[in-house]
């Protein structure tokens, strides 16, 4: 059994988001993706059954399936055109989100994703305490709070306390302001204790829901957005009707094969 491992959203080798690409012949069980995703200890391990026409994908963290996912449906693509095990221009992805779609661009692969809009909401209590700076706006939706604070660099250095974001009922919580910077229009970093993963590097997913945010407040439907983490990871996003297209490249790093195949 063929598994990958593909750093997303860069061109560099050890930056962006590090994913597990796992190519299964046959399905396999919940625990024996859990316990795969485990071993491999990244944010997400992608699972890809090939079908008629389309790609099965599913996604895990170290402690447990998420719903959808950014850099590890871009790594798949890439893994899937890389090795040249598909000479599809688009490739189709069923997933718990629904159906996602991959092509090929001129800056890289180019994810079409849906929106995942949020509503201004009550300020959780342990909130503000966890992040340790004052917030501007919060919203949530089905998935995360977004946090604005006032400037990039309180994004920069923010220290949370993860204990207490782990406490929060969310998928994760998601801090951005303005960039300060020509050439980026803004910027985050985006927190997931609560499913195993203290700060994700560059988070796909969370884009579905910073991007409409900063097309309504900069009034711009083409954005270039950066992710604040150690690893750091760049993203080009267009908004389309109820879609946004998040383009970013990638890298293989490690080729390998999976033996432990019991499942």
């Amino acid at each position: 059994m063929n598994l990958f491992i593909v750093d997303a959203f860069t061109d560099e080798p050890f930056r962006g988001n590090p994913a597990a690409v796992c190519l299964l012949d046959s399905a396999k069980s919940d625990v024996w993706m859990q316990n795969v995703a485990a071993e491999m200890n990244l944010s997400e391990t992608a699972f890809l059954i090939r079908r008629d026409n389309d790609y099965s994908l599913r996604w895990f963290t170290p402690s447990a399936e998420v719903d959808l996912c950014g850099h590890a449906t871009l790594a798949s693509a890439h893994v899937l055109w890389e090795e040249g095990l598909s000479l599809d221009s688009e490739l189709s992805f069923m997933t718990k989100s629904g159906l996602l779609t991959a092509t090929k661009g001129e800056d890289g692969i180019n994810l079409l994703f849906p929106l995942e809009i949020e509503q201004e909401c009550e300020v959780p209590e342990k909130l503000v305490e966890a992040l340790g700076i004052p917030c501007t706006y919060v919203g949530r939706n089905r998935f995360d709070y977004l946090v604005e604070v006032d400037n990039e660099e309180l994004v920069r250095r923010l220290k949370p306390n993860y204990h207490l974001l782990q406490s929060i009922e969310t998928r994760g919580i998601l801090v951005t302001s303005k960039s300060d910077r020509p050439g980026i229009d803004f910027v985050s970093r985006c927190f997931f204790p609560a499913i195993g993963v203290n700060e994700d590097p560059v988070t796909g997913s969370a884009h579905c829901c910073l991007g409409p945010y900063w097309q309504a407040k900069l009034n711009k439907s083409e954005m270039v957005a950066q992710q604040l983490s150690t690893r750091q990871g760049t993203l080009k996003l267009k908004i389309v009707e109820d879609r946004i297209i998040m383009t970013g490249q990638a890298v293989t790093t490690l080729k390998g094969r999976l033996i432990g195949e019991r499942g």
